[in-house]
C-alpha cells in the first residue's frame, strides 16, 4: 500500500489518461525507482534550482503503457546527473510543527529533505488530502503563501502535485509540497492583485481565455514588457514594466462554481492553442519551452475536478490562478502570433494509418525518446485535451477542434526526433529565439537529397 513515505502503484492507479495494456510489472519496477528517487535524490538536480523530472517521466511513461525494461532504461538516462538528497536535520523538522517557525525555513533548498521528512509525518497523521486542504486550500497565510509557491518554477511543484494526486501517491505529495517550500513566492503581488481585481470587478461573468489572448497581443505596453535579455521575463520584465496592465487582462479570466467544466476544457484548450500556434515559418516546426509547461499541468485539473475532498470555491481558485499565469507565460514570450494553419496544414512524416488507434504509433514514438519527460508528458496531455474538448468543439472559444489534436501530436513527436538541433524553442515570440533553427525547405532537402 501507498503511504508518506512509500511508493506502490497497482494497476488501479493508471492516471486519468492512461493506454491499455499496462502490466503488473510495469506497476512494480516503476514503484521501485520511484522509490530509489524519493529516499535518494534532491528535488532540484542542481544548485541553479533546476528540476528533477524523474517522477513525472516514470508515471508518464508507466500511463502510457511502457515496458518494464523501457522505464528502467529511460531512469537510467536520468539518474546520472541527480543531487544527492542530503542529511535531514530533525531540530528543522520539529521546529517546522509549530506554525510561527514553519515560515522560517520557506524558499530555502537546503531545507527540501527537513520539508519532506515534515509533510511526511503531516500526512501519516492526518491523510493528504487533510494536509493539502491545510497547507494549500485553507486561505489563511500560510495555505495562501504555499499555494503562491505552488505556482512557481514554471509549474514545477504543481506539476508534481498533479502527479502525486493523479496516482494517489503520498510520498509524491509529501516531495511536492517540499518543492513547493522551498521556492520564491514573488508571483504573490500578481496572483492577490488579479484576484482582489477580479472581486472587484462590477462585471458579471469573465471573458474567455482566447479573447484575452488577442488583447494582451495587442496592447503594445503589455506585449512588449519582456525583453530578450532579462533573466526571468515574468518577474524581471512583466512585472517590473506592466504590472497594472497584466493585473487588468488576467482578472478578467473569472470561473463560476457552475461552469468548471467547461472551464477547465476550456482552460486546455486555449493552453494548447498558443502552444501549438507559435510557430515562425519557414523555420522548422518547434514548441516553446515554457509555454509547453501550461499545457502539461493542463492534465491534471482534470484529476482536481473530480476530487470530492477539494471544495467548488478551491477548486474555482485553482483554475482562475492556472488561467492568468497562462496569460502571463504567453506576455512574457513576447506574445507570439498564433498561426493555427500550421497546425491544419501540417504534414506528418509518419501519418497515422486506417484503423486501431491513431494515437499508438505516437504514444509508442515518445515512448522511446530518451530524454527528460517532457515529450511524453507533452503527448500525453494532447491526448487528455482532445477527450476533455470533445462536447465542446462547437463553442468559438475553443479553437483547437476535431483532427488538430491529432495533428498537434505528430508535429510534437516529428519535432522532438530531430537529433541535431534543439528539441524545444525558447522565448517563440523573439526573433533571437529561432536564429540557430534551419528553415523547412533546407530540411526537406537535407531529408530527401533533392
Amino acid at each position: 500500500m501507498a503511504t508518506a513515505s512509500k511508493v506502490s502503484l497497482s494497476l488501479t492507479d493508471r492516471g486519468v489518461f492512461h493506454c491499455p495494456g499496462i502490466i503488473p510489472e510495469s506497476a512494480k519496477k516503476a514503484s521501485e525507482l520511484l522509490q530509489e528517487n524519493h529516499d535518494r535524490t534532491h528535488i532540484f538536480f542542481n544548485e541553479e534550482g533546476l528540476h528533477n523530472h524523474i517522477a513525472h517521466h516514470l508515471l508518464t511513461l508507466y500511463a502510457l503503457a511502457s515496458s518494464p525494461s523501457n522505464i528502467q532504461r529511460q531512469y537510467e538516462k536520468n539518474r546520472s546527473y541527480q543531487r544527492p538528497i542530503g542529511e535531514v536535520n530533525t531540530s528543522s523538522v520539529k521546529a517546522m510543527h509549530d506554525p510561527a517557525n514553519f515560515k522560517k525555513y520557506l524558499g530555502k533548498e537546503k531545507h527540501y529533505h527537513d520539508y519532506l521528512v515534515f509533510f511526511q509525518e503531516e500526512i501519516e497523521k492526518k491523510g493528504w488530502e487533510a494536509v493539502l486542504n491545510e497547507y494549500l486550500f485553507q486561505r489563511d497565510e500560510r495555505a495562501d503563501d504555499m499555494l503562491v509557491r505552488t505556482f512557481m518554477g514554471f509549474l514545477h511543484p504543481f506539476i508534481h502535485l498533479g502527479f502525486g494526486v493523479e496516482f494517489r501517491q503520498p510520498a509524491i505529495i509529501a516531495e511536492a509540497l517540499a518543492q513547493a517550500a522551498i521556492h520564491g513566492d514573488w508571483l504573490a503581488p500578481f496572483f492577490v492583485g488579479a484576484e482582489e481585481a477580479a472581486q472587484k470587478s462590477e462585471k458579471p461573468g469573465g471573458r474567455s481565455l482566447v479573447s484575452l489572448l488577442n488583447d494582451v497581443r495587442a496592447d503594445q505596453t503589455l506585449s512588449s514588457s519582456a525583453k530578450w535579455e532579462d533573466g526571468n521575463k515574468i518577474r524581471d520584465g512583466i512585472l517590473k514594466r506592466a504590472p497594472e496592465e497584466m493585473i487588468r487582462y488576467a482578472s478578467q479570466w473569472k470561473v463560476a462554481p457552475n461552469e468548471l467544466e467547461r472551464k477547465t476544457a476550456e482552460m486546455i484548450n486555449a493552453a494548447v492553442y498558443y502552444t501549438g500556434c507559435a510557430q515562425r515559418p519557414p523555420k522548422v516546426v518547434k514548441f516553446d519551452f515554457y509555454f509547453l509547461h501550461c499545457v502539461n499541468s493542463s492534465i491534471f485539473f482534470s484529476t482536481f475536478l473530480n476530487e470530492t475532498w477539494l471544495s467548488p470555491e478551491n477548486k474555482v481558485r485553482l483554475l482562475e490562478w492556472k488561467g492568468r499565469l497562462d496569460l502571463a507565460m504567453y506576455v512574457s514570450r513576447a506574445s507570439p502570433q498564433l498561426l493555427i494553419d500550421e497546425v491544419i496544414n501540417y504534414q506528418p512524416k509518419h501519418p497515422s494509418g486506417p484503423g486501431g488507434d491513431p494515437w499508438g504509433p505516437i504514444f509508442d514514438r515518445v515512448g522511446q525518446k530518451l530524454d527528460d519527460g517532457h515529450s511524453s508528458k507533452l503527448i500525453r496531455a494532447l491526448a487528455n485535451g482532445q477527450e476533455v474538448c470533445a462536447p465542446y468543439e462547437d463553442r468559438e472559444e475553443f479553437p483547437i477542434k476535431a483532427n488538430m489534436w491529432l495533428q498537434l501530436g505528430h508535429m510534437v513527436i516529428d519535432s522532438v526526433e530531430r537529433d541535431n538541433e534543439d528539441t524545444w524553442v525558447r522565448s517563440a515570440g523573439f526573433d533571437q529565439a529561432w536564429k540557430e533553427f534551419a528553415e523547412r525547405e533546407k530540411e526537406l532537402v537535407d531529408r530527401t537529397g533533392k
